[in-house]
């Protein structure tokens, strides 16, 4: 999984080719947004430091989620 803090070109594509869908926010406005480029890469990004974000397969991304759902994090709440 890369995280991306400020993208460059030869690696992360530009802000503008990020496809985000709406932010999901959860109690105390705690909120993530979930986004696609053109090539197929998944992005979760936090609406708080729009220039960073995480990004991976659209695989992984989902095995992530899957596995947070599961329970995988929640030694961190």
């Amino acid at each position: 999984m890369n995280v991306t803090t400020s993208p460059s070109p030869a690696t992360s594509p530009a802000r503008d080719d990020i496809a985000w869908g709406d932010a999901f926010c959860s109690e105390g406005a705690n909120c993530f947004r979930f986004g696609l480029d053109d090539a197929g890469r998944a992005y979760i990004g936090s609406t708080l430091s729009p220039g960073e974000y995480v990004s991976d397969s659209v695989e992984a991304l989902r095995a992530l989620i899957s596995a947070v759902k599961s329970g995988a994090a929640d030694h961190l709440l």
